[in-house]
Formats: structure tokens, sequence, C-alpha cells
């Protein structure tokens, strides 16, 4: 069983072809939890993950949602409407069945535009997890957390997300998603608990930083994700990514671990079903 902690089926990319894509990837034995950015995104996750199985949700908000502004790099392209978390509304989906954790929530420094006070963006981004971090706790579920530094110092944004975690410790911890620093930071998260999850960006990553926190961090917190429908490990770099994709990540791990691909299979498995309680 591969399981990929990280997918955005419930993203517009996947509108029109999302139960091909689920049978894909259910013929190759891949369980996925479909991840919230938003109101319309986290319901829409919860939906899938009723409709089909081995499949599950998170729900969230993401820090870059907060704002109005349009996001283009190279894969990804969209417009961001801002929105304010409605604790309510999330605590009815966060008490649905099939919703494994909340997210995506954290910190994004790296898009808050010059023309913003850099201190209220950042500032209502540090609520907004708290606030989320409260609702974790409420329903006895781990993050799922995003985190990208600012174009000037790519750390910034991991070391306010170590001093908001250390405010208010998540019950059941979490997960760095798409894990993005070095080990410094890395063995910092590591020694609170969480869990780092690895998309293809490894496949294809020439700093070597991936590499040497893959290699040395505890073998049992390795996540694997597909952060579907971006990051598209190679072979397909350049095309969709979809939840299938995967396997080219814990293949990449297992070489990186030195181990055979089969145990790295059950090495990220056991990973996710331990941080998530998933039942399958």
């Amino acid at each position: 069983m591969l399981i990929d902690t990280h997918a955005h089926l419930n993203f517009s990319d996947f509108k029109d072809d999302y139960p091909e894509v689920i049978k894909r990837a259910q013929e190759k034995n891949v369980v996925m939890i479909n991840v919230g950015s938003q109101l319309s995104t986290s319901e829409r996750a919860v939906n899938i993950a009723e409709q089909f199985e081995k499949t599950y949700a998170a729900v969230g908000l993401h820090p870059i949602q907060l704002e109005d502004f349009e996001v283009k790099e190279e894969g990804v392209s969209f417009r961001s409407r801002a929105e304010v978390f409605h604790r309510e509304t999330y605590e009815l989906l966060a008490a649905k069945k099939k919703v494994v954790a909340i997210g995506e929530c954290g910190l994004d420094y790296y898009h808050i535009s010059q023309e913003r006070d850099i201190f209220d963006v950042k500032e209502k981004q540090k609520e907004t997890l708290q606030q989320q971090i409260n609702l974790a706790n409420k329903f006895d579920l781990p993050l799922i957390l995003h985190c990208r530094g600012s174009k000037d110092n790519p750390k910034d944004a991991y070391l306010d997300l170590l001093d908001e975690i250390k405010k208010n410790l998540p019950k059941k911890r979490g997960v760095l998603h798409c894990f993005g620093s070095d080990y410094e930071i890395a063995k910092q998260f590591l020694e609170l608990g969480f869990y780092l999850g690895f998309t293809g960006v490894i496949t294809f990553d020439k700093t070597g930083q991936s590499q040497n926190v893959i290699s040395q961090m505890p073998p049992e917190r390795i996540l694997s994700e597909t952060d579907c429908p971006y990051l598209t490990p190679e072979p397909y770099r350049g095309k969709r990514n979809e939840p299938v994709n995967v396997e080219y990540v814990i293949r990449k791990i297992a070489e990186i671990r030195q181990l055979p691909y089969e145990k790295a299979v059950n090495l990220t498995a056991s990973n996710a079903k331990a941080l998530f309680n998933l039942a399958i």
C-alpha cells in the first residue's frame, strides 16, 4: 500500500476527471488524503472522501488565502481571494468521519505583496494558525502545516512557525508538508514530535538539501506526498501530477535511505497510518 498524504484532487485542475484519477490510483493501491486550502476546497475534500474508499480529507485555511492576490510560478497559476477563518463552519467539517487532519495551515512569507503592511499580514497568518491549532486540539487531530519563507530569508517563516507551535503545542502534532529547509531547521521540528513530508521535489533537487535531511532524520517520521497537481516528480515533470506518482517519491526515499523499495513503501505507509490514525 502506497500513501499520498497530501493531494489536491479537490482543486479545479481535477474538476472534470477526479473519479478517473482516483481509479488509476486505486488500481496501484494508492491511498490518499485530499487537503483543503480554504472553505470550498475543504468541503470538496470531504465530499470526495465520502464518495470513495481509501480516500480521506483534511480541512483548513491556507495562509495565502487570507489576502487578495495572484500567484504565478512554474507549474502554478491561480488567483487568491481573501477569506476569514470561521471556526464554527470548520468545526462542522472537522467532525466528519473521514477527516483525519486540520490543514493545510501555517505561514507563507514568500507571496506577501510589498504593497501590503508586511507586519499586519504576518500577524494575521499567525492568528489564523493559532485558531486552527485550537481546532485540531478540540478534535484530537494532527496538523498539516505549510511553511514557506520570504525570498530574501528562506528560514524566517520556519523560525516563526517554531515559535507559534511552542506557544500552543498541538496535542497530536502533525507534519511539515513539502519540507523545504535544512537539517538544522528539520531537527527542531523533529524534536517537537513532528513528521516531515516530501514531494516530487526530491527527485530533481540539485542542492542536496532534501537528501541531507532524509538521510539523517529518524525513518519513522518520513511521509510521502505528491502535492498534486503540483511538483510532479521525475520522470513526468511538466505534466499534471497525480497521486499515483507518489511511487516515484517513495523510490527516491528508498534510494536516499539505501532501502529496498518495498521496505520504503511499508515505512512511509506505517508512518502515515500512525500520524493520521488511518484504519486501513
